[in-house]
């Protein structure tokens, strides 16, 4: 059974707090902070894809206020390595057109907002992969409709 080393409770008074253990020295610094708990999902995505790039492990704790106390929450981000790259597009895909180009880009786009309204701000090199089949074989429509209902299912509508 694998241990995650446990991480010290911020100082202050409670706030939504993202803390991240250093690899090379073992100690844990103060990563992103802010009286909402969004902004600091969101810094524990960017700053995770950041440290994989550099071939890091990513452990992060996020602490936040429960009950007017400190509480430590499931941060679910632990991973050793860089991520994977996505595959290469198709050979008919290699040369698109500049407009086949920005409607792939506006469809990732679209469907990458989804995900983050749904909380999902870290993704694993396997969601990656998931991302860029969609966005390769799902039409437009199709994709709004389904980060439509990733983005209901996170306001819980």
């Amino acid at each position: 059974m694998e241990t995650r080393p446990l991480s010290p409770q911020p100082p202050g008074v409670p706030r939504w707090v993202a803390m991240f253990r250093e690899p090379s020295s073992g100690t844990w610094r103060l990563g992103a902070e802010s009286p909402d708990r969004s902004p600091v999902l969101y810094a524990i995505g960017e700053m995770a894809q950041v440290m994989r790039a550099r071939g890091d492990e990513v452990t992060v704790a996020l602490w936040g206020p429960r009950d007017g106390a400190w509480h430590r929450f499931d941060a679910s981000v632990t991973v050793t390595g860089p991520a994977e790259p996505p595959p290469p597009a198709s050979p008919a895909a290699q040369e698109p057109t500049r407009l086949a180009e920005r409607m792939h880009d506006r469809r990732h786009q679209v469907l990458m907002a989804g995900l983050s309204k749904a909380g999902l701000y870290d993704l694993a090199p396997d969601d990656v992969t998931a991302v860029q089949t969609l966005v390769d074989r799902l039409d437009e429509a199709t994709l709004r409709r389904v980060a439509h209902w990733m983005a209901a299912a996170g306001t819980g509508r």
